[in-house]
């Protein structure tokens, strides 16, 4: 996903002059063809992430589209005075590509996980915040950028994951993509979370219950008119995503809910990460596990909560 996203960078770059790239101490071979045609909008300025994002939002008002790329963490925890108050004050064109979203980078610890990212980034007026859920996906949302006013929030996961979008299904920001409709319950996914999802669904319908599957790529702007047609026709509601509980996917949910159809509340249940810092290392999936998002927990918390609905 994440070369698949910055492959694309360079695409808009031969479009449009307008396009530069600038990223943050990343590896030699990024974009090395963008930086041998064009280096005179290829930066690459070492550790310094809130200098970059100064950088880009001074670039942008000199009319320039800038795509910043560095790890999530960085981009939200480090750089959140200059993203806030250079970038959505301003209402620029940046695009943060941002590196690791979850538990991608779970062998380093607590200081690189990005599980409140979505949270600190959908809180900033003027933010867009997109988790497109495969390489695909990517590709069609990343066509979809150049033109779009105001900054973006572009959550990454590991790559190589499996492809589950479909071109038919289209794309545009802020448009739920129905990945099947639903019957007795609904997950609500964003990001790779959407492949976890789909899986379920596919053991759910072989055991006779059937249920849907909403991608939301787009947390904020958030496709209310999509949340107000599929909720109110199931019974059960599970939102899920490799973030908090506090301030993501499953609260924008929930605050729709509250604030358009509060007699809907009642039907979400939210499926993400507990309110503390990692205490375990390992792989992305083994983190998954230990906090208890995985195919077979969405089918048991799904199963469940029909269940009582009964």
């Amino acid at each position: 996903m994440r070369k698949t996203s910055l492959d694309y960078v360079y695409k808009l770059a031969q479009r449009d002059k307008r396009v530069v790239f600038i990223g943050s101490d990343l590896g030699p071979g990024v974009l090395a063809d963008m930086k041998a045609s064009m280096p005179e909008r290829f930066f690459m300025e070492g550790v310094s992430e809130q200098h970059v994002v100064g950088m880009a939002a001074g670039m942008a008002m000199e009319g320039f589209i800038p795509y910043v790329n560095t790890i999530a963490t960085f981009l939200t925890r480090r750089c959140y005075e200059q993203v806030a108050l250079d970038v959505c004050l301003q209402n620029l064109p940046v695009r943060l590509i941002a590196n690791g979203g979850g538990f991608v980078y779970a062998p380093l610890g607590p200081t690189h996980l990005a599980v409140e990212d979505i949270a600190i980034m959908r809180a900033l007026p003027n933010m867009t915040v997109v988790a497109p859920c495969d390489a695909d996906e990517m590709s069609r949302f990343m066509n979809k950028t150049l033109d779009w006013p105001g900054p973006i929030y572009i959550r990454l996961a590991k790559g190589y994951d499996d492809v589950v979008s479909k071109d038919e299904l289209g794309f545009e920001i802020g448009k739920a993509i129905l990945m099947q409709e639903p019957g007795e319950g609904l997950f609500i996914t964003t990001g790779v979370m959407t492949q976890l999802a789909v899986q379920a669904v596919e053991k759910l319908n072989d055991k006779g219950v059937k249920c849907g599957v909403l991608h939301m790529h787009t947390i904020k702007p958030l496709d209310q008119l999509a949340l107000n047609e599929w909720i109110p026709k199931v019974n059960s509601v599970v939102t899920v995503e490799e973030h908090t509980r506090i301030g993501g996917l499953g609260s924008a949910v929930l605050e729709h809910c509250s604030d358009e159809m509060p007699e809907q509340a009642r039907k979400i249940f939210r499926m993400g990460l507990a309110d503390k810092f990692a205490d375990k290392y390992g792989s992305q999936d083994s983190l998954l596990d230990y906090f208890g998002i995985s195919v077979d927990s969405l089918c048991k918390t799904m199963e469940n909560l029909l269940k009582k609905d009964l």
